[in-house]
C-alpha cells in the first residue's frame, strides 16, 4: 500500500480528505504496455449493511481466465452517503485485496473514478491506496451530462460535467444500456476506454466486474 490514512472520520472530514487527495492521483497511463492480468473488485452488504463484503478476482490478460480469488468480509464502519462511497467500501476492498495471493497490472472497480463531485471517487482511492492503476466502471450515472450515443459496440461519447470531460459513457454491446468509465489512478480515458472494451467481448460489464460478482454471490 503506497498511502494510507485513518478510515475514523466524520463525512466531514472524508469530504476534505477527498479534496487533499485528488491532487495526488495521476491521470496519465503508468502502465508500460497491455497488462498481464487484472483485478476486479465487487462490494455488497450483508446482515442490513452491518456487514461489507468485498469479492476480488484475479484474470489473466488477454485470455481473461479466473487465477486467483478472495473475500473478505468487514462490520461496516461508515454510513450510507453518497459521494463518500469508498470510505464505506474501501477497508473491505483492501482486505480482500490483501487475501489475493496473485498480483495484478490493473484494478477495475464497479464505481465511479474521476466521474464524481469531488473528482475521486471509489477506483481513485482505491488505486491510490495500493498504487495500482485503476479504471472505474458504473452501471449509472453519478454527475454530469452526455450526448446519445450510437448504437455500436464500441461507441461512446464524453462525460461533462462543468465543462470538464470527467470520462466517457461506452457502449460495449449493440442494443444495451452502455456503461460509464472514468479514470481512476495511472490512466488516461482513452487507454480506459480501450481496456474496459477488451474486458467485455461478450456481455455490458466487464468480466472482471462479473467474475467478482459471481464469486461474491456464490
Amino acid at each position: 500500500m503506497t498511502l494510507s490514512h485513518t478510515w475514523d472520520l466524520t463525512p466531514a472530514q472524508a469530504r476534505r480528505l477527498q479534496e487533499q487527495l485528488r491532487g495526488r492521483v495521476t491521470r496519465e497511463d503508468l502502465l508500460g504496455g497491455p497488462p498481464a492480468r487484472v483485478a476486479g473488485i465487487d462490494v455488497g452488504f450483508e446482515h442490513s449493511g452491518a456487514v461489507t463484503r468485498a469479492a476480488a478476482v484475479v484474470l489473466s490478460y488477454p485470455e481473461l481466465e479466473v487465477v486467483d480469488t478472495a473475500i473478505a468480509r468487514q462490520p461496516t464502519r461508515f454510513p450510507y452517503v453518497p459521494g463518500l462511497l469508498s470510505f464505506r467500501e474501501c477497508p473491505a476492498a483492501l482486505a480482500a485485496l490483501d487475501g489475493l495471493t496473485a498480483s495484478a497490472d490493473v484494478l477495475v472497480c464497479d464505481g465511479q473514478g474521476y466521474a464524481h463531485p469531488r473528482r475521486f471517487g471509489l477506483a481513485c482511492h482505491l488505486g491510490l491506496l495500493t498504487g495500482v492503476p485503476s479504471v472505474g466502471v458504473a452501471k449509472s450515472r453519478l454527475i454530469g451530462e452526455h450526448d446519445p450515443v450510437p448504437d455500436a459496440k464500441g461507441a461512446w461519447v464524453p462525460l461533462r460535467d462543468g465543462g470538464e470531460t470527467v470520462g466517457a459513457v461506452l457502449r460495449t454491446r449493440k442494443g444495451v444500456k452502455p456503461v460509464f468509465v472514468s479514470v481512476g489512478y495511472g490512466f488516461k480515458l482513452a487507454t480506459a476506454i480501450e481496456l474496459v472494451l477488451s474486458l467485455a467481448p461478450r456481455y455490458r460489464l466487464p468480466e472482471t466486474t462479473r467474475q467478482a460478482h459471481r464469486l461474491a454471490s456464490g
